[in-house]
Protein backbone atom coordinates (compact mmCIF):
# COMPACT_ATOMS: atom_id res chain seq x y z
CA UNK A 1 0.00 0.00 0.00
CA UNK A 2 1.31 3.46 -0.96
CA UNK A 3 0.17 6.85 0.27
CA UNK A 4 1.49 9.99 -1.48
CA UNK A 5 1.70 13.22 0.51
CA UNK A 6 2.66 16.56 -1.12
CA UNK A 7 3.81 19.61 0.84
CA UNK A 8 3.25 17.75 4.08
CA UNK A 9 4.56 17.64 7.66
CA UNK A 10 6.00 15.00 9.96
CA UNK A 11 2.71 14.88 11.87
CA UNK A 12 0.74 14.06 8.73
CA UNK A 13 3.26 11.35 7.84
CA UNK A 14 2.79 9.70 11.25
CA UNK A 15 -0.98 9.76 10.73
CA UNK A 16 -0.55 8.16 7.30
CA UNK A 17 1.55 5.38 8.83
CA UNK A 18 -1.18 4.58 11.36
CA UNK A 19 -3.82 4.72 8.63
CA UNK A 20 -1.80 2.38 6.43
CA UNK A 21 -1.26 -0.18 9.19
CA UNK A 22 -4.97 -0.24 9.97
CA UNK A 23 -5.85 -0.61 6.30
CA UNK A 24 -3.73 -3.75 5.91
CA UNK A 25 -4.86 -5.16 9.27
CA UNK A 26 -1.62 -4.85 11.26
CA UNK A 27 -2.14 -2.03 13.79
CA UNK A 28 0.74 -3.19 16.00
CA UNK A 29 4.29 -1.89 15.41
CA UNK A 30 6.68 -4.86 15.18
CA UNK A 31 9.86 -3.08 14.03
CA UNK A 32 13.13 -3.44 15.94
CA UNK A 33 14.99 -0.32 14.74
CA UNK A 34 14.86 2.75 12.52
CA UNK A 35 17.08 2.76 9.44
CA UNK A 36 17.69 6.22 7.97
CA UNK A 37 19.10 6.25 4.43
CA UNK A 38 20.56 9.55 3.24
CA UNK A 39 21.00 9.49 -0.53
CA UNK A 40 20.16 11.17 -3.83
CA UNK A 41 17.62 10.36 -6.55
CA UNK A 42 20.18 8.45 -8.62
CA UNK A 43 21.02 5.95 -5.89
CA UNK A 44 17.71 5.90 -3.97
CA UNK A 45 16.22 2.90 -5.80
CA UNK A 46 19.20 0.59 -5.21
CA UNK A 47 19.58 1.64 -1.58
CA UNK A 48 15.88 1.15 -0.85
CA UNK A 49 15.86 -2.27 -2.53
CA UNK A 50 18.81 -3.38 -0.40
CA UNK A 51 17.10 -2.09 2.76
CA UNK A 52 13.86 -3.91 1.92
CA UNK A 53 15.76 -7.16 1.39
CA UNK A 54 17.60 -6.69 4.68
CA UNK A 55 14.30 -6.02 6.48
CA UNK A 56 13.40 -9.72 6.12
CA UNK A 57 16.02 -10.36 8.80
CA UNK A 58 15.63 -7.03 10.64
CA UNK A 59 12.06 -5.63 10.46
CA UNK A 60 12.54 -1.88 10.60
CA UNK A 61 11.08 1.50 9.79
CA UNK A 62 13.09 2.78 6.84
CA UNK A 63 13.29 6.53 6.29
CA UNK A 64 14.80 7.52 2.94
CA UNK A 65 16.01 11.14 3.00
CA UNK A 66 16.47 12.61 -0.50
CA UNK A 67 17.74 16.18 -0.64
CA UNK A 68 16.49 17.72 -3.88
CA UNK A 69 18.63 20.28 -5.67
CA UNK A 70 16.99 23.71 -6.03
CA UNK A 71 17.46 25.16 -9.52
CA UNK A 72 16.54 28.80 -8.90
CA UNK A 73 17.07 31.32 -6.06
CA UNK A 74 13.33 31.36 -5.41
CA UNK A 75 13.25 27.55 -4.96
CA UNK A 76 16.11 27.77 -2.47
CA UNK A 77 14.09 30.01 -0.16
CA UNK A 78 10.88 27.94 -0.42
CA UNK A 79 10.67 24.91 1.88
CA UNK A 80 8.60 21.89 0.95
CA UNK A 81 8.42 18.30 2.15
CA UNK A 82 6.96 15.58 -0.06
CA UNK A 83 6.55 12.04 1.25
CA UNK A 84 5.62 8.58 0.03
CA UNK A 85 4.44 6.18 2.73
CA UNK A 86 4.71 2.46 2.00
CA UNK A 87 3.35 -0.34 4.19
CA UNK A 88 2.63 -3.99 3.63
CA UNK A 89 4.08 -5.79 0.61
CA UNK A 90 5.50 -2.55 -0.80
CA UNK A 91 7.78 -2.09 2.22
CA UNK A 92 9.27 -5.54 2.84
CA UNK A 93 8.53 -6.65 6.40
CA UNK A 94 8.52 -3.15 7.90
CA UNK A 95 7.48 0.38 6.96
CA UNK A 96 9.08 2.75 4.46
CA UNK A 97 8.81 6.51 4.17
CA UNK A 98 10.50 8.26 1.25
CA UNK A 99 11.13 11.92 2.18
CA UNK A 100 11.97 14.47 -0.52
CA UNK A 101 13.24 17.74 0.89
CA UNK A 102 13.14 20.99 -1.10
CA UNK A 103 14.56 24.43 -0.33
CA UNK A 104 15.73 25.52 3.10
CA UNK A 105 14.43 22.38 4.83
CA UNK A 106 17.33 20.50 3.19
CA UNK A 107 19.62 21.95 5.85
CA UNK A 108 17.30 20.82 8.65
CA UNK A 109 16.67 17.18 7.73
CA UNK A 110 17.11 16.11 11.36
CA UNK A 111 14.02 18.13 12.40
CA UNK A 112 11.98 16.21 9.82
CA UNK A 113 13.35 12.79 10.75
CA UNK A 114 13.27 13.11 14.55
CA UNK A 115 9.42 12.89 14.95
CA UNK A 116 9.38 9.79 12.70
CA UNK A 117 11.84 7.68 14.71
CA UNK A 118 10.47 4.62 16.48
CA UNK A 119 10.31 5.24 20.25
CA UNK A 120 12.82 3.33 22.41
CA UNK A 121 14.43 1.68 19.38
CA UNK A 122 18.00 2.03 18.08
CA UNK A 123 18.70 4.26 15.08
CA UNK A 124 21.08 3.43 12.23
CA UNK A 125 22.02 6.01 9.59
CA UNK A 126 23.41 4.82 6.25
CA UNK A 127 25.03 6.98 3.56
CA UNK A 128 25.31 4.87 0.35
CA UNK A 129 27.10 7.81 -1.35
CA UNK A 130 28.37 11.28 -0.43
CA UNK A 131 28.97 10.53 3.24
CA UNK A 132 30.07 13.42 5.48
CA UNK A 133 33.71 13.64 6.52
CA UNK A 134 32.72 13.23 10.18
CA UNK A 135 29.49 11.16 10.33
CA UNK A 136 29.13 11.57 14.12
CA UNK A 137 28.99 15.38 13.83
CA UNK A 138 26.42 15.32 11.04
CA UNK A 139 22.95 16.38 12.33
CA UNK A 140 21.42 13.06 11.22
CA UNK A 141 24.43 11.03 12.35
CA UNK A 142 24.11 12.54 15.83
CA UNK A 143 20.72 10.81 16.17
CA UNK A 144 22.15 7.33 15.56
CA UNK A 145 23.87 4.63 17.57
CA UNK A 146 25.40 3.24 14.37
CA UNK A 147 26.64 5.19 11.33
CA UNK A 148 27.30 3.25 8.12
CA UNK A 149 29.34 4.69 5.24
CA UNK A 150 30.97 3.19 2.14
CA UNK A 151 34.42 4.44 1.17
CA UNK A 152 34.16 2.42 -2.04
CA UNK A 153 31.70 5.05 -3.31
CA UNK A 154 34.13 7.93 -2.68
CA UNK A 155 36.13 9.56 -5.48
CA UNK A 156 39.42 8.84 -3.69
CA UNK A 157 38.75 5.78 -1.53
CA UNK A 158 42.24 5.38 -0.07
CA UNK A 159 42.45 9.03 0.96
CA UNK A 160 38.95 8.70 2.41
CA UNK A 161 40.22 5.96 4.73
CA UNK A 162 42.69 8.40 6.27
CA UNK A 163 39.91 10.94 6.80
CA UNK A 164 37.73 8.27 8.42
CA UNK A 165 40.56 7.37 10.80
CA UNK A 166 40.99 10.97 11.95
CA UNK A 167 37.24 11.47 12.50
CA UNK A 168 36.45 8.01 13.91
CA UNK A 169 33.85 7.89 16.67
CA UNK A 170 32.63 4.66 18.33
CA UNK A 171 29.63 3.52 16.29
CA UNK A 172 31.15 4.35 12.89
CA UNK A 173 31.55 1.54 10.37
CA UNK A 174 32.19 1.04 6.67
CA UNK A 175 30.70 -1.40 4.15
CA UNK A 176 34.21 -1.79 2.71
CA UNK A 177 35.10 -3.36 6.08
CA UNK A 178 31.98 -5.53 6.03
CA UNK A 179 32.94 -6.91 2.61
CA UNK A 180 36.07 -8.57 4.02
CA UNK A 181 34.36 -10.42 6.90
CA UNK A 182 34.54 -13.82 5.10
CA UNK A 183 38.21 -13.19 4.27
CA UNK A 184 39.04 -12.38 7.88
CA UNK A 185 37.20 -15.46 9.13
CA UNK A 186 38.93 -17.75 6.63
CA UNK A 187 42.42 -16.38 7.34
CA UNK A 188 41.93 -16.54 11.12
CA UNK A 189 40.80 -20.18 10.82
CA UNK A 190 43.82 -21.01 8.64
CA UNK A 191 46.25 -19.49 11.14
CA UNK A 192 44.63 -21.47 13.95
CA UNK A 193 45.69 -24.69 12.17
CA UNK A 194 49.42 -23.98 12.34
CA UNK A 195 51.82 -23.27 15.19
CA UNK A 196 54.42 -21.41 13.14
CA UNK A 197 55.59 -17.84 13.35
CA UNK A 198 54.44 -15.37 10.68
CA UNK A 199 57.21 -13.38 8.99
CA UNK A 200 55.33 -11.38 6.34
CA UNK A 201 52.08 -10.96 4.41
CA UNK A 202 51.14 -9.93 0.89
CA UNK A 203 47.60 -8.73 0.00
CA UNK A 204 46.73 -8.67 -3.71
CA UNK A 205 43.75 -6.84 -5.21
CA UNK A 206 42.47 -4.01 -7.35
CA UNK A 207 44.02 -0.58 -7.14
CA UNK A 208 42.07 2.02 -5.13
CA UNK A 209 39.98 -0.72 -3.48
CA UNK A 210 39.46 0.24 0.18
CA UNK A 211 38.56 -3.34 1.17
CA UNK A 212 42.04 -4.49 0.11
CA UNK A 213 43.64 -1.71 2.15
CA UNK A 214 41.51 -2.48 5.21
CA UNK A 215 42.37 -6.19 5.07
CA UNK A 216 46.06 -5.36 4.79
CA UNK A 217 45.84 -2.94 7.73
CA UNK A 218 43.96 -5.52 9.81
CA UNK A 219 46.63 -8.17 9.18
CA UNK A 220 49.46 -5.73 9.92
CA UNK A 221 47.76 -4.56 13.11
CA UNK A 222 46.97 -8.04 14.40
CA UNK A 223 50.10 -9.96 13.33
CA UNK A 224 52.61 -7.13 13.86
CA UNK A 225 54.55 -8.07 10.71
CA UNK A 226 55.35 -6.22 7.46
CA UNK A 227 52.44 -6.31 4.99
CA UNK A 228 52.94 -5.64 1.29
CA UNK A 229 50.10 -4.42 -0.88
CA UNK A 230 50.30 -5.62 -4.52
CA UNK A 231 47.97 -4.89 -7.45
CA UNK A 232 45.91 -7.15 -9.70
CA UNK A 233 43.13 -6.74 -12.26
CA UNK A 234 40.52 -7.91 -9.75
CA UNK A 235 37.66 -8.35 -9.21
CA UNK A 236 38.15 -6.87 -5.74
CA UNK A 237 40.42 -8.88 -3.48
CA UNK A 238 42.17 -11.69 -5.35
CA UNK A 239 44.75 -13.27 -3.01
CA UNK A 240 46.45 -13.20 0.38
CA UNK A 241 49.81 -14.88 0.99
CA UNK A 242 51.09 -15.36 4.55
CA UNK A 243 54.73 -16.39 4.92
CA UNK A 244 55.42 -18.55 7.98
CA UNK A 245 58.36 -20.56 9.29
CA UNK A 246 56.48 -23.73 8.27
CA UNK A 247 55.73 -22.61 4.72
CA UNK A 248 53.26 -20.25 3.01
CA UNK A 249 49.51 -20.02 3.59
CA UNK A 250 47.75 -18.84 0.42
CA UNK A 251 44.10 -17.86 -0.03
CA UNK A 252 43.58 -17.26 -3.76
CA UNK A 253 40.31 -16.07 -5.38
CA UNK A 254 40.81 -15.30 -9.05
CA UNK A 255 37.18 -15.28 -10.26
CA UNK A 256 35.41 -13.43 -7.43
CA UNK A 257 33.43 -16.51 -6.41
CA UNK A 258 35.41 -19.64 -5.53
CA UNK A 259 38.71 -19.49 -3.63
CA UNK A 260 41.48 -22.00 -2.99
CA UNK A 261 43.10 -22.31 0.44
CA UNK A 262 46.60 -23.81 0.46
CA UNK A 263 48.48 -24.65 3.68
CA UNK A 264 51.92 -26.25 3.65
CA UNK A 265 51.64 -29.98 4.36
CA UNK A 266 47.88 -30.10 3.69
CA UNK A 267 45.92 -30.71 0.48
CA UNK A 268 44.53 -27.57 -1.19
CA UNK A 269 40.81 -27.09 -0.62
CA UNK A 270 38.12 -25.06 -2.40
CA UNK A 271 36.16 -22.57 -0.27
CA UNK A 272 33.14 -20.41 -1.15
CA UNK A 273 34.13 -16.76 -1.05
CA UNK A 274 31.71 -14.98 -3.36
CA UNK A 275 31.29 -11.22 -3.61
CA UNK A 276 28.18 -10.28 -1.62
CA UNK A 277 25.32 -7.97 -2.50
CA UNK A 278 24.63 -4.73 -0.61
CA UNK A 279 21.56 -6.22 1.10
CA UNK A 280 23.72 -8.92 2.72
CA UNK A 281 26.22 -6.31 3.89
CA UNK A 282 23.54 -4.11 5.46
CA UNK A 283 21.91 -7.13 7.12
CA UNK A 284 25.27 -8.04 8.68
CA UNK A 285 25.81 -4.51 10.00
CA UNK A 286 22.36 -4.47 11.60
CA UNK A 287 23.13 -7.63 13.59
CA UNK A 288 25.36 -5.74 16.01
CA UNK A 289 24.96 -2.13 17.02
CA UNK A 290 27.83 -1.87 19.50
CA UNK A 291 31.16 -0.21 18.57
CA UNK A 292 33.49 -2.30 16.42
CA UNK A 293 36.86 -2.01 18.19
CA UNK A 294 38.60 -4.29 15.68
CA UNK A 295 37.62 -2.00 12.80
CA UNK A 296 38.76 1.05 14.76
CA UNK A 297 42.17 -0.50 15.49
CA UNK A 298 42.72 -1.54 11.87
CA UNK A 299 41.58 1.85 10.55
CA UNK A 300 43.92 3.74 12.84
CA UNK A 301 46.88 1.61 11.77
CA UNK A 302 47.06 3.79 8.66
CA UNK A 303 47.38 3.13 4.92
CA UNK A 304 50.72 4.91 4.79
CA UNK A 305 52.33 2.26 7.01
CA UNK A 306 51.75 -0.53 4.49
CA UNK A 307 54.61 -1.67 2.23
CA UNK A 308 57.14 -0.61 4.85
CA UNK A 309 59.77 -2.75 6.58
CA UNK A 310 60.41 -2.12 10.28
CA UNK A 311 63.77 -0.51 10.97
CA UNK A 312 66.33 -2.83 12.60
CA UNK A 313 67.09 -2.24 16.23
CA UNK A 314 70.13 -0.02 16.79
CA UNK A 315 72.72 -1.37 19.23
CA UNK A 316 73.22 0.91 22.21
CA UNK A 317 76.94 1.40 23.06
CA UNK A 318 78.00 0.35 26.53
CA UNK A 319 79.18 2.99 29.01
CA UNK A 320 82.95 3.43 29.35
CA UNK A 321 83.08 1.84 32.78
CA UNK A 322 81.09 -1.21 31.65
CA UNK A 323 83.32 -1.58 28.58
CA UNK A 324 86.41 -1.56 30.78
CA UNK A 325 84.93 -4.29 32.99
CA UNK A 326 83.91 -6.43 30.02
CA UNK A 327 87.34 -8.15 29.48
CA UNK A 328 87.47 -9.05 33.17
CA UNK A 329 83.97 -10.59 32.99
CA UNK A 330 84.88 -12.56 29.86
CA UNK A 331 88.05 -13.91 31.51
CA UNK A 332 86.06 -14.96 34.58
CA UNK A 333 83.56 -16.72 32.37
CA UNK A 334 86.31 -18.68 30.60
CA UNK A 335 87.78 -19.71 33.95
CA UNK A 336 84.38 -20.91 35.13
CA UNK A 337 83.94 -23.03 32.00
CA UNK A 338 87.34 -24.68 32.43
CA UNK A 339 86.73 -25.61 36.09
CA UNK A 340 84.42 -28.59 35.45
CA UNK A 341 86.89 -29.99 32.93
CA UNK A 342 89.72 -29.85 35.49
CA UNK A 343 87.54 -31.65 38.07
CA UNK A 344 86.76 -34.38 35.57
CA UNK A 345 90.43 -34.84 34.82
CA UNK A 346 91.20 -35.09 38.54
CA UNK A 347 88.63 -37.88 38.94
Amino acid sequence: MKIDLTDTTSGDINKALVQGRRAIGTPAVGMVLTLVIVTDEENAYDALKAANDASREHPSRTLVVIKRVSRTPRDRTTSRLDAEVRVGADAGTGETVVLRLHGEVVDHADSVVLPLLLPDAPVVVWWPVNAPVDPAKDPLGALAQRRVTDTHAAEQPVRELSARAEAYTPGDTDLSWTRITPWRSMLAAALDQVTCEVSGVEVEGEEFNPSCELLAMWLADRLDVPVRRSLSSGPGLTAVRIDTTCGPIVLDRADGSLATLSIEGQPARAVALKRRETAELIAEELRRLDPDDTYASALRYGVERLNTVPEPAVAVPEPVEEAAKAPTKKAAAKTAKKAPARKAAAK
